[in-house]
């Protein structure tokens, strides 16, 4: 049988497809949901409030911003096995049992990491959009529905002292 340029690309291609279908079927089960690992989700929670400390948030805004992240790090196989070896060489360094101060230094160890990064950029796009933050830091959350800020407290600077004006008597008086 002669081998020739179609015959070789054409293989190629099969064996190609045949790699990445069974990729995918193998791959795609992988336990990123991690919903029956509760350490891993505890451990996440933890990054979280020492990434982003805010005394007044309760722990469902942060058990919710995890569960985005475990959502956000499961789009390729690939992203799933990074994500969690990442999140398993976090738990094993005994983070867990760090005070804040030893948590933030060890973070600040892997800031330059895709999967700090990952955990970074999705905290701050999912917690800070949670109405429950926005109640506790005092935000009352869009108003673009309730008719825009015209009519409700736009000029309401109750907190800042009234402006003190003086007349401008122009350059040189």
């Amino acid at each position: 049988m002669e081998t020739t340029k179609r015959k070789l690309l054409i293989g190629s291609a099969t064996a190609t497809l045949m790699a990445s279908t069974f990729a995918k079927i193998a791959f795609a089960k992988l336990p990123l949901d991690l919903g029956g690992d509760s350490d891993a989700k505890k451990t996440l929670v933890r990054m979280i409030r020492v990434m982003f400390p805010h005394k007044k948030f309760a722990d469902a805004p942060y058990e919710r911003t995890a569960d985005a992240v475990f959502k956000a790090a499961g789009k390729t196989p690939a992203e799933k096995i990074a994500f969690l070896t990442s999140l398993r060489e976090l738990q094993e360094s005994g983070f867990m049992k760090l005070d804040d101060k030893a948590a933030y230094a060890n973070l600040k160890k892997i800031e330059a990491t895709p999967f700090f990064k990952l955990v970074k950029g999705t905290t701050v796009t999912t917690l800070y959009d949670d109405p429950e933050v926005w109640a506790a830091l005092g935000y009352e959350g869009p108003s673009f529905d309730k008719g825009g800020y015209i009519k409700r407290g736009f000029n309401d600077l109750d907190w800042l002292p009234e402006p003190r004006i003086e007349e401008y008597a122009g350059a040189g008086q």
